[in-house]
């Protein structure tokens, strides 16, 4: 298992509050308050371990599926349904949205392989990840892929309550693979995939995904 660089800055930070907290309370204390300095030792440690497995990436075999749009990432499906976008888009879609916990990988992955014709962030609000509204008011990246054939598919990268810093690496013009790199969203939210209405879609509300792996929807 491997750590994601956007865990460099967080993971420094968190580590040097563990070595401040612990030498102070190590200088300060008295040894007869043992059991306090154990306690802040124990939780400083579970604390910084969290921040460390957040920024896990394991080791997976993701295969490409060029008949299929695999999810964006890890978490639970909590939206499917038809929508009217509010961008790029003037007809109907097919939305359907993974929420990611705290404790899920936030690697956020290609869905398919195509050419990315639309990148647009959006400021705005940090409502909970699975709330109706935040997919058109909290603070997002979305990024449409374009297939050979014309096909399209805009992934949505949703920041939640938690969530303060949404990082995508692609540029419009660029070839993305399937599978490979999107972006990452630091600490809680959810990604939308909105499909064309006609694809069949694989996955059920309440189920668990793994970015690169679930078959999302086939195409028809």
């Amino acid at each position: 298992m491997k750590l994601h660089r956007e865990g460099q800055g967080p993971i420094t930070f968190a580590s040097c509050i563990f070595l401040l907290c612990n030498g102070i309370l190590y200088t300060l204390l008295s040894s007869r308050f043992w059991y306090l300095q154990v306690f802040i030792l124990v939780l400083t440690t579970v604390l910084l371990g969290l921040v460390i497995f957040f920024f896990r990436i394991p080791k997976r075999n993701m295969q490409k599926k060029e008949d299929s749009i695999l999810a964006p990432c890890d978490g639970t499906v909590v939206v499917i349904e038809e929508v009217e976008p509010d961008e790029y888009f003037s007809e109907k879609r097919l939305q359907v949205s993974v929420f990611m916990s705290v404790l899920n990988v936030h690697v956020n992955l290609n869905p398919i392989e195509g050419k990315v014709v639309y990148s647009r962030y959006h400021k705005g609000k940090n409502l909970v990840a699975w709330h109706p509204k935040s997919s058109t008011e909290n603070e997002r990246h979305s990024v449409v892929y374009q297939q050979a054939d014309g096909k399209e598919v805009l992934a949505k990268q949703i920041a939640g309550a938690l969530a303060n810093r949404i990082v995508n690496y692609l540029e419009i013009g660029q070839l993305a693979e399937q599978t490979q790199e999107m972006g990452f969203i630091k600490f809680g939210s959810r990604v939308d995939v909105l499909l064309p209405l006609d694809c069949t879609v694989k996955v059920q509300l309440g189920e668990k995904v793994k970015g690169g792996i679930t078959t999302l929807a086939d195409w028809k």
